[in-house]
């Protein structure tokens, strides 16, 4: 099932100055392009109030906007998988810089929409149609990035390569905190109603486009010039290969996957909006913490990936796991009674979530260089589709029976992430 990336470098080399510039370019274009996709849920609460109805029930309301959260999801294995053909086709790079523009472009006209009342439910429908758009682009950008990173640098240091990465992905999470940190700090709750609310997504349309040139500087990677050269690129279909001869390497991704999309969404997206509405923390506050969160997830994934290169993936699941559901069972558990550990809890709750760094490590080794684009994409963007676009629904669900509604779920996705973790050190992959 997992095969060693080839690389057109010998494995032993260290990385070497071109190798950081090009992590380092990945990396910032990628936290540019997930700050676009994300900073619509920081704002959830006042774009629902915004594009439904006033009438409509708070629940409902934040069901409906998260419903829209969720279909950027839910677009993305369509986008992931057509720009995954090309990718194995006619080149990382290609895709990589096309996937930034898709994103842009819609974040900037979020910034400039009508809203209910002015448009009636063209709004909301306006407002989907872009989140669609930018699902696409983000189901082509991950796998691209964490391919293009993992096929740059020696087989030995791809965890650290692919740790950095989903590092660059996180900070674009905190970008959007920090942003809207800002926000809500400098304008009052109705200047954030009557116009500031747009400022981040019209900043973030500048981002992007600032990142699709930003691209330019990057270079194919060795393995797919070298499958170019030897003319080994694939002679069907490349997902069809992927459906037929990779099954078991898709099984172990898409679970993967759910693990990372469920500790994103639930502990670093979905909680600022939880700790204020089900344990009455300001905004400004929720954000704040939310931030130191962040900082630590991004340490984590570093070093996960870099552990993963070191011990293998299996030990970092299985101690990752263990880690994120004592510290979320206990962040959730204790805040009504203690609500001056947010901080620190906060802190290490995000440590832990920093486990998935080590995802990437795995599904890049999961699949030859030939179809590992859509190996990837394929795996990553229909387990996404699935669970992240449920997770939100699902965790308003069990909040509406338990504060402890969130603690519930990321249970769950630990005990599933210390299986497939136990699974993979006892066949030591």
């Amino acid at each position: 099932m997992i095969t060693e990336p080839s690389s057109a470098a010998p494995p032993s080399r260290p990385l070497t100055r071109n190798d950081y510039k090009t992590l380092s370019l990945s990396a910032l274009g990628g936290a540019l392009e997930f700050y676009d996709f994300i900073i619509f849920v920081f704002f959830a609460t006042v774009v629902g109030k915004l594009f439904f109805p006033a009438d409509m029930p708070e629940w409902l309301r934040l069901m409906q906007t998260f419903g829209i959260f969720a279909a950027g999801y839910l677009a993305r294995p369509l986008g992931g998988i057509v720009m995954a053909h090309f990718g194995d086709l006619l080149g990382r790079k290609k895709m990589f810089t096309l996937s930034i523009f898709m994103m842009a472009v819609p974040t900037l006209i979020m910034g400039l929409l009508p809203t209910y009342a002015q448009i009636g439910m063209w709004a909301p429908i306006l407002l989907l149609l872009m989140r669609v758009i930018q699902g696409a682009a983000i189901g082509g950008e991950v796998p691209g990035a964490w391919v293009f990173v993992a096929e740059h640098v020696p087989p030995r240091h791809v965890g650290y390569a692919c740790g950095t990465l989903t590092c660059g992905l996180t900070a674009g999470i905190l970008l959007g905190s920090l942003m809207a940190t800002a926000i809500n700090t400098i304008y009052t709750p109705a200047e954030v109603a009557d116009y500031a609310w747009r400022i981040p997504f019209l900043m973030g349309g500048v981002f992007g486009l600032f990142s699709v040139y930003l691209r330019r500087w990057l270079h194919e990677t060795p393995v797919f010039a070298e499958l170019q050269l030897r003319k080994a690129l694939a002679a069907e279909v490349p997902l069809k290969t992927v459906l037929r001869d990779h099954r078991s390497a898709i099984v172990v991704s898409m679970l993967l996957t759910w693990l990372l999309s469920a500790g994103i969404i639930v502990v670093i997206l979905m909680t600022p909006t939880v700790l204020q509405t089900v344990y009455g923390f300001s905004a400004t506050t929720s954000l704040q913490a939310n931030s130191l969160a962040i900082v630590f997830l991004s340490l984590g994934c570093i070093a996960s990936g870099a552990l993963a290169d070191r011990f293998g993936a299996g030990r970092v699941f299985v101690l990752g796991c263990a880690g994120l559901l004592i510290t979320s069972w206990t962040f959730y558990h204790s805040l009504l009674q203690h609500p001056d550990w947010l901080f620190p809890l906060y802190a290490l709750s995000g440590l832990f979530v920093g486990t998935i760094g080590a995802v990437p490590y795995v599904m890049v080794k999961a699949f030859p260089a030939v179809v590992r684009f859509s190996g990837l994409s394929f795996s990553y963007n229909l387990a996404y589709a699935i669970f992240g676009g449920l997770t939100p629904m699902a965790v308003t669900l069990l909040l509406k029976e338990s504060p402890m509604g969130p603690a519930y779920y990321v249970a769950i996705i630990c005990t599933m992430g210390l299986l497939v973790g136990a699974y993979l050190w006892k066949k030591g992959r």
